[in-house]
């Protein structure tokens, strides 16, 4: 068995055909396959299941490759000590992000991190938490932005900020009238949300119980709800060309901001609904000060307190 031979598996096992993960590897189909077979034989189980159309990793397969990702991040940490005095902060880290945290947090975060670590370029990708956390665990990325609660195994979390969610109404609205207001208030209007999926549709409707029944009931007399928002910015103008209403992460809803007469910025009264936001890497990650670094520019480029001071008066009335 060889470190080459465990790379092989875990990229089948990641693309389930052979040609893309020869040219993954940088080697030739038949080379692969022979080496898949070779192992497969020398522990006595399939790993794979091979059809004409397909190829499916095997229960103990999945251990076992499951296994091999953890040998190759080891190995990583032992070509990391081998190496004494290595800057850890000279090569590109791989950072994700889910999409209602990103766009508003990197133009922050960028800055910060050139000044503290400017040998250390981001490689940047936006993805749904589902997919942040396989490519996580795959080693595809190195950290990853996410919203609380996460749990991964043999991942570790560091929250960054708490960030306030704000409604956000067309104006001139009745409700742009209040000063500050809460879910019932907004229960029966035309709620604007992001469709299944989303983890944020989530947290508003979990942070914000009456909302659901505008959800759930759909009643053919009442509000029409909209799910069609692609993103957070289609969203919010689509509240500003006067569609309905929406709840929206602070950051978000002050990112590009509108005269207040075509879109209301208002607070929640307390309790106020909130999200955290965290960091998240894996515990045999080769890179520690990256890490450290990264999470300290996270947490010094106050994204929230830039968005507080850049919203509308949210005291103002109608």
């Amino acid at each position: 068995m060889t470190l080459t031979e465990l790379r092989y598996i875990v990229t089948l096992a990641r693309e389930k055909h052979f040609g893309r993960a020869a040219e993954r590897c940088h080697v030739s189909q038949p080379t692969l396959s022979v080496a898949v077979k070779k192992l497969e034989e020398e522990l006595g189980v399939p790993l794979f299941e091979r059809s004409k159309s397909s190829i499916r990793v095997t229960e103990t397969g999945q251990r076992i490759i499951e296994q091999a990702q953890r040998v190759l991040d080891q190995v990583g940490v032992i070509r990391d000590m081998a190496q004494d005095g290595k800057n850890q902060l000279n090569s590109p880290l791989r950072v994700g992000a889910i999409y209602t945290i990103g766009p508003y947090l990197f133009p922050h975060l960028l800055p910060e991190l050139r000044r503290a670590a400017p040998d250390m370029p981001l490689y940047i990708e936006e993805n749904y938490t589902g997919n942040l956390r396989q490519k996580l665990r795959q080693s595809e990325l190195d950290a990853i932005i996410i919203a609380l609660p996460f749990e991964e195994p043999e991942v570790v979390t560091l929250p960054l900020y708490d960030e306030p969610f704000v409604i956000l109404l067309p104006g001139g609205h009745p409700l742009a009238r209040e000063s500050a207001l809460t879910a019932e208030q907004l229960a029966g209007e035309q709620l604007l949300l992001l469709g299944p999926g989303h983890c944020f549709r989530d947290q508003v409707l979990e942070s914000c119980p009456p909302l659901v029944e505008t959800v759930t009931e759909r009643q053919a007399t009442g509000p029409t709800l909209v799910t069609e928002g692609s993103s957070l910015e289609t969203i919010r103008h689509m509240v500003a060309s006067g569609l309905g209403i929406t709840v929206l992460p602070l950051s978000a809803a002050t990112s590009m901001p509108y005269d207040e007469d075509i879109l209301a910025v208002r607070p929640f009264a307390p309790p106020v609904p909130f999200r955290t936001v965290a960091l998240a890497w894996r515990v045999t990650f080769p890179r520690p000060k990256a890490i450290d670094v990264l999470s300290l520019a996270a947490s010094q480029c106050r994204v929230i307190e830039k968005a507080e001071k850049q919203k509308p008066a949210l005291a103002a009335g109608g």
